[in-house]
């Protein structure tokens, strides 16, 4: 069901906005309107503007309790605002010193693991870089080369050039070395290493010992900086890890003081002489409100006005389901496709009555219908699933009609079937001959849903006042006497009732005729100019005559006039019968024909 609104004004002093929405609307479900919007014709009407203060120190709180495991984000102790805030400022400025200190070992260790990976290529020279490095008449470059450039180099050029390369490791794309040349050469052997697309790498001079002694030395400077980086870590999560509880209950409390002052935001401010008010404007179920105005009745600060009268006030009222615990899960469905206006029908108890039993049809079995009941409530009493819980509904239905079936995981000799067995229960119809007996079930469930919709429908356009909708909307009056009349006839029909289906076919025709003869009995001539307040009539003889040609035509066809053997030729509007005539009081593309021999099917 749709609970009952009741719209409210709350005003008072401005300065004691906080006291109000802390201690009283703190406590209820309100749903806040912009007062702005809806005291738009008072005059001396101002937006509430002030900037929230616990903003920045809630996402700081948010950022650290994201840090915290799942299971320490939750607690029951409370805090006041002042250590709330102190314990964030305090946890901000620790953690901040140990973050900056791992930003730098972090750093730190970046530019080693740069080094390292220069050097690594070279442990096989053994020779000292120092040494190396204080060369005066050889020139020296440390690099690499592609294998296929190496290879051509030794063949063709390395006889005939004044170098000499050391080669210290490789892999299977690239060689790494270094080659020597006379200083006056340099420029000449730079080119030739060039054009063989030499990758030049440079070695810092501040190592010493051989390559293989500065690579190790850079491990373990690597090493000492990861056991400092894990050090940090642990202060980090120990300080977080001491602090959580505090944190949390910090976060909790930031939350609500910061959620209460963005309520400022939806408030209007006015001026009287002396002092200025604040204005809040809302809705709250009736039941909330009456709570509400009993709470506030000795609270000389506080005055609040409920509009008992709805034509002045300008929003719909917002829709708030309430429904049997067994139903609730299935407001998820309802929910999904839109919720329903404040003055319509809650559609979730007949949503979750249908949706289970068409499940249990579909899944009409004993065995896995339990399995799927045991399995959805565990699932929803340990994880409050809604889903799990629409399982289990529906399961209790798969069961049920496991029972009807006699269907038990899957073997139908196993329990006897209440009811009937899907596979082998027939049901003969005339005209068609048999068919499954839970098919034509299906198709009758279906046809009542149908008209179940249509009724809802109509009293959703009746709760709006909307009387054209009521009447000639395809999902309401005039589609209701359609599909019931048909729905009625083919039963009829299908039971070997037929002349009383073809009645009522006549019933609906006639009905339709006169109701069509009642609306334009202010206007019967079509050219004929129509005033105001009979407005509805012409469109209302427009879609009765249009229903009843419907039918007329639907009786020509052999499975609804069984007395078509009484018939010259078929009666219709397509002009094929001799006894059609024109008729000079409707438009030329309309043609209505008579038959001249009289039948239950051909009505004048």
């Amino acid at each position: 069901m749709i609970v009952k609104m009741k719209f409210l004004s709350i005003t008072g002093p401005k300065a004691d906005i906080d006291r109000v929405v802390n201690t009283y609307l703190s406590k209820y479900e309100i749903h806040l309107e912009n007062a702005l919007t809806e005291l738009s014709t008072m005059q001396n009407i101002t937006p509430y503007i002030q900037i929230n203060p616990y903003k920045e120190t809630l996402k700081q709180a948010e950022d650290f309790t994201a840090l915290l495991p799942e299971d320490k984000r939750t607690t029951t102790k409370r805090l006041s605002l002042e250590d709330a805030i102190n314990c964030v400022h305090g946890l901000d400025h620790t953690l901040g010193q140990l973050n900056q200190e791992r930003t730098e070992l972090e750093a730190k260790k970046k530019d080693l693991m740069e080094k390292a990976q220069k050097i690594e290529p070279f442990q096989d020279l053994h020779c000292n870089l120092s040494s190396i490095l204080d060369f005066h008449f050889i020139k020296f470059r440390f690099g690499k080369i592609t294998k296929e450039y190496y290879n051509k180099f030794e063949s063709y050029c390395y006889e005939n050039s004044d170098t000499v390369f050391y080669r210290c490791h490789s892999d299977e794309q690239y060689v790494w070395g270094i080659y020597f040349c006379p200083r006056d050469q340099v420029t000449k052997v730079d080119a030739v290493f060039s054009s063989l697309h030499f990758e030049r790498i440079y070695v810092p001079d501040e190592y010493s010992g051989t390559p293989e002694d500065a690579y190790a030395a850079l491990q373990a400077e690597i090493k000492k900086t990861d056991d400092a980086l894990s050090e940090c870590s642990r202060k980090l999560a120990k300080c977080l890890s001491d602090s959580a509880e505090d944190l949390v209950a910090a976060k909790e409390q930031l939350e609500q003081l910061s959620g209460n002052f963005d309520v400022r935001r939806l408030a209007a401010c006015t001026k009287s002489k002396k002092e200025t008010f604040y204005i809040l404007c809302g809705w709250m179920s009736e039941k909330d409100a009456a709570s509400f105005q009993k709470d506030i009745e000795n609270d000389t600060n506080l005055f609040c006005f409920i509009e008992d009268d709805a034509n002045n006030v300008l929003r719909q009222p917002p829709t708030k389901l309430k429904n049997p615990k067994i139903f609730r899960p299935f407001e998820m469905y309802v929910k999904m496709y839109g919720l329903p206006n404040y003055n319509e029908i809650d559609p979730t108890i007949i949503v979750g009555l249908t949706y289970a039993f068409i499940f249990g049809i579909m899944f009409a079995d004993v065995g896995q219908g339990l399995c799927l009941l045991i399995g959805g409530a565990l699932l929803y009493h340990y994880k409050k699933m809604d889903l799990a819980a629409i399982m289990s509904t529906c399961a209790v239905f798969s069961v049920i009609f496991g029972f009807l079936f006699g269907s038990f995981f899957g073997f139908e000799n196993v329990i006897p079937a209440l009811w009937l067995h899907p596979k082998e229960a027939m049901t003969t119809l005339p005209f068609i001959g048999s068919m499954n007996t839970v098919f034509v079930a299906a198709v009758a469930f279906g046809m009542f849903m149908i008209l179940t919709g249509m009724v809802l429908h109509m009293i959703n356009a009746a709760r709006n006042h909307k009387l054209g909708e009521l009447l000639f909307s395809q999902n309401s009056l005039a589609g209701f006497i359609f599909y019931g009349a048909l729905a009625v006839t083919l039963v009829l029909l299908f039971s070997g009732h037929k002349a009383p289906a073809v009645g009522v076919m006549v019933r609906y025709s006639a009905s339709c005729d006169l109701l069509k003869r009642a609306t334009g009995a202010y206007g019967r001539e079509e050219g004929q100019c129509i005033s105001g307040d009979r407005k509805g009539n012409v469109l209302c003889t427009g879609i009765l005559r249009t229903l009843r040609c419907a039918f007329e035509l639907l009786l020509q066809h052999n499975f609804l006039c069984p007395c078509r053997r009484i018939c010259s030729q078929p009666c219709g509007y397509d002009g094929g019968c001799p006894d059609a005539r024109w008729s000079n009081r409707r438009r030329q593309h309309q043609l209505a024909g008579y038959c001249s021999r009289k039948c239950l099917r051909c009505l004048p």
